[in-house]
């Protein structure tokens, strides 16, 4: 097999595609999640203190440090770790809950005779001990 078929076959490897959509949607929900956090979620924290934090910035020994941008950030990274957290994190940890107890109970081999209450096999067409005809 040549190396430029190698490569091939390791780019269109469902892992390496879904990789490299999850990473293009995770940029535009990045953007998403940063306009909405400086354009609403910031103006509504500052109307209750009629403060702005995208101008917040501090001046030390002719040296600006842009201290609203970063509670800007630090809002948005917060956004994105809830939202994650509560649409991603939890749903996915609730299905593998399920998955791993539906997986954890046995499927019977046996079933109880209705008639002398004995266990036998669950495709028995007849009780072996009191011979009564089962049902399917």
């Amino acid at each position: 097999m040549s190396l430029v078929q190698e490569f091939k076959d390791f780019v269109m490897r469902g892992n390496v595609l879904d990789l490299a959509v999850a990473v293009v949607i995770g940029a535009a929900f990045n953007a998403v999640v940063t306009a909405f956090v400086s354009d609403i979620i910031t103006p509504l924290i500052g109307v209750a203190g009629h403060f702005n934090f995208a101008t917040l910035t501090y001046t030390f020994n002719n040296s600006t440090f842009l201290v609203g941008l970063f509670i800007n950030a630090l809002i948005s990274f917060l956004t994105i770790a809830v939202v994650i957290f509560f649409l991603v994190i939890k749903p996915v940890s609730t299905m593998n809950e399920r998955a791993a107890k539906k997986a954890q109970r046995p499927t019977p081999t046996t079933k109880q005779c209705p008639e002398c209450l004995q266990q036998i096999p669950i495709g028995a067409k007849r009780c072996m001990y009191c011979t009564s005809k089962q049902k399917k």
